[in-house]
């Protein structure tokens, strides 16, 4: 009975390992704040640097003439490539991304590991991390020339575009909130991947999350996170439309949510939970038998 139920049960593990990080998040975030809140920032970071260097990639390449256009299709998928770093980094540096943990606080709340007021706390202290290093790399750039020139123009057109969802009116709201989803259903996809305990070496993890952000930023999905330190660095540049950036990234947020949190996290949280499929345990004139294991007791 134990191996059919690893086969019918087979992301146990990968609940096991996203609950023990829980309790390490939640922990942090309450008695280290300040610690937490630079670990988030980290991330930040992260994302406002490969962000840069993909919009460098995408401006290099246009540049290059082929017959009677350029490369600019070419930089766009070189610099999706490059941008996917970004996850890699984020994940091997232990930062904290609001994204991904859209995922886990979701699975903490089904298996009541954390209170839903207490995982919206987790949430909000994250994004205010990741928009603070956001802010601070966005500050630098400010006081550099990386982001002159053609650079500029490849970022002035990207906020534009991503600004373009909300003025378009209810289809482009639908729009932005189908390619949130998509984004964070492959963000944290590839998190479950990294987590299910089934890929040991990390040459492929890595190549696991960089696929999975390649294809989002090469098919234009809409990363609440990323967005943001993108609009803080052009607005630090010349300024921006503060309550359409706002509106923008609300909408992301949500979808995000709803990829990560409720398509990867509650989806794969409900399909592992073995707990109405448990057997009795053996007893003996009425006394139970050895005590279950703490693996067996996720959630309980």
């Amino acid at each position: 009975m134990a191996a059919d139920r690893a086969q019918m049960f087979p992301g146990k593990h990968f609940i096991s390992t996203i609950l023990d990080a829980l309790e390490a998040k939640t922990a942090m975030s309450g008695l280290m704040r300040r610690r937490y809140l630079q670990r988030a920032a980290m991330a930040g970071i992260l994302i406002g640097l490969m962000y840069v260097v993909n919009y460098t990639v995408i401006s290099t390449f246009a540049a290059l003439p082929a017959g009677t256009g350029n490369l600019a299709g070419v930089g766009r998928m070189v610099g999706a490539l490059a941008f996917g770093w970004a996850l890699v980094f984020i994940y091997y540096s232990k930062s904290e991304l609001l994204t991904s943990n859209m995922m886990i606080v979701s699975i903490g709340v089904y298996y009541r590991r954390i209170t839903a007021g207490r995982a919206l706390r987790l949430l909000a202290l994250c994004f205010v991390g990741n928009l603070l290093g956001g802010a601070g790399i966005a500050g630098l750039l400010r006081l550099s020339t990386l982001t002159d020139g053609a650079v500029a123009a490849q970022l002035d057109a990207a906020v534009a575009h991503k600004l373009e969802f909300v003025t378009a009116g209810t289809g482009g709201w639908v729009d932005l909130l189908v390619r949130a989803m998509l984004c964070n259903f492959m963000i944290n996809l590839a998190m479950l991947l990294v987590y299910n305990g089934f890929i040991k070496d990390d040459l492929t993890k890595s190549l696991v999350m960089i696929m999975s952000v390649f294809i989002f930023a090469f098919l234009g999905f809409e990363h609440s996170v990323a967005n943001s330190v993108l609009f803080l660095i052009v607005g630090f540049a010349h300024g921006i439309d503060l309550a359409l950036a706002a509106s923008q990234v609300g909408l992301c947020l949500l979808g995000n949510f709803l990829g990560g949190g409720v398509l990867i996290g509650l989806y794969y949280a409900y399909v592992n939970d073995d707990r109405r499929f448990r057997p009795d345990p053996p007893t003996d004139q009425g006394t139970p038998s050895a005590s279950i294991s703490a693996h067996e007791r996720i959630g309980a």
